[in-house]
C-alpha cells in the first residue's frame, strides 16, 4: 500500500470512530472533525496525491467551513435556546402550594411545596403540614405564606 491508501484508510477509521463518539455523547462537537476526515479519506482514495499535496489543506478548509456552519444549525435544531429554568421567590407571589415541614411565624424551618419545587417559608399563623397555603410575598429564598380554604379564601386574619 502506498502513503495515500494508509492516509485515507486512517482518516476514513479515525472519522467514523468520531462520528461513533459523537453518536454515543451528543454535544462534543466532533462532527465537524469526523466530517473532514471522512471527506479527506474518501478524496485520498480517488485522487491519491491531493493529501500529498497543497490542495489537501485546501480541501480540508473547504469542508471545514460549511460542516461547521451544518452541525452548529443541526445543534441549535436539536436542543434550541430555553430559559432557565430557575425561578426566584419573587415569580411565585400569587401561586398556592402544599405546606411540607410545618411552618410557624418568625421561623424559616418551614417548608412548602409549590409545583416540583421546595421552598422555605414563614407565615403569620401556625400551619400544619398537608394545609393548602397561597404565598403573598417572598424576601431572598424564602417566601411568606398563608393558609387557605377550598376557595382560596385566607384562613388566619
Amino acid at each position: 500500500m502506498t502513503l495515500a491508501a494508509d492516509l485515507s484508510i486512517a482518516f476514513i477509521v479515525i472519522g467514523v470512530l468520531m462520528l461513533l463518539a459523537e453518536a454515543a455523547m451528543p454535544g462534543n462537537f466532533l462532527l465537524v472533525p469526523a466530517t473532514v476526515l471522512l471527506v479527506l479519506g474518501v478524496l485520498g482514495f480517488v485522487f491519491p496525491d491531493i493529501l500529498s499535496s497543497v490542495w489537501g489543506p485546501i480541501a480540508a478548509v473547504i469542508v471545514l467551513a460549511p460542516s461547521t456552519y451544518l452541525t452548529i444549525k443541526l445543534y441549535q435544531r436539536l436542543a434550541p435556546p430555553a430559559p432557565p429554568q430557575t425561578r426566584v421567590a419573587t415569580s411565585l407571589v400569587g401561586t398556592t402550594g402544599i405546606i411540607t415541614v410545618e411552618v410557624k411565624p418568625n421561623s424559616l424551618k418551614g417548608k412548602v411545596q409549590i409545583d416540583h419545587e421546595t421552598w422555605s417559608a414563614t407565615a403569620k399563623c401556625t400551619i400544619p403540614v398537608g394545609k393548602r397555603v397561597a404565598v403573598k410575598s417572598s424576601e431572598g429564598v424564602h417566601v411568606l405564606v398563608e393558609e387557605i380554604d377550598e376557595e382560596g379564601q385566607p384562613i388566619c386574619p
